[in-house]
């Protein structure tokens, strides 16, 4: 078993140590994962289960937690989409689907100015998406766009349409703890910023209102 010791870090850091240790790895092993907090526990949980490793969690004691993934011989890894390794040792970045979209939500507001006025404006533009021909692929919430995916947000109706029409829509964990709306989540899913960064190189195209 490979160890590696992840309490104290943030996210993103917990998945890259875990990237790093598999990628380490000559042979089929189990990676266990320590650290501190539940939504390092769900993120790795979510990576394990994207590349196709068995994973199971323990809470060992306040604040410390343990997630094993049991990972193939490397020649057998499925890996994540048909990223390889280069002579550099670096994974090498899918090359994006053309048309792919992402939208990138960093505010409850569009633009800078007027807050009354940012909050129609983002109103508006959430519901102009719902009435495109070609919807985007995903949609990305951080920091205070975090908001617009949770109870009351004057955007959610328009968000659910979305989601229902196939739109991924994913909000960043670490920003609804920071504003305390983690059980107020009303659609979509959970991401990290690993996710987050991964979505936005894959993509043919980025908007951001």
């Amino acid at each position: 078993m490979k160890t590696v010791n992840a309490m104290g870090e943030v996210c993103p850091v917990p998945i890259v140590m875990a990237k790093q240790a598999i990628r380490e790895l000559n042979a089929a092993d189990t990676v266990e994962v320590l650290v501190d907090n539940p939504t390092s526990v769900e993120n790795l949980t979510k990576m394990a289960v994207q590349m196709g490793y068995p994973v199971r969690s323990e809470k060992k004691a306040e604040g410390e937690y343990r997630v094993e993934m049991d990972v193939p011989a490397p020649e057998n890894a499925a890996g994540e989409g048909a990223a390889t390794e280069n002579p550099a040792g670096r994974e090498e970045i899918p090359v994006p689907a053309a048309g792919k979209t992402v939208v990138v939500v960093a505010s409850d507001r569009m633009g800078e100015g007027d807050d009354e006025l940012g909050t129609v404006l983002i109103k508006a533009f959430t519901f102009a998406l719902t009435q495109q021909d070609a919807l985007p692929d995903t949609m990305l919430f951080y920091n205070g766009g975090a908001k617009l995916t949770c109870e009351g947000s004057p955007v959610l109706e328009d968000l659910k349409k979305l989601e229902e029409s196939g739109v991924e829509i994913l909000t960043c964990g670490t920003c609804l703890g920071f504003y305390e709306m983690k059980e107020k989540l009303a659609v979509g899913g959970v991401s990290n910023m690993y996710e987050i960064v991964e979505k936005q190189m894959s993509a043919f195209r980025i908007i951001r209102p």
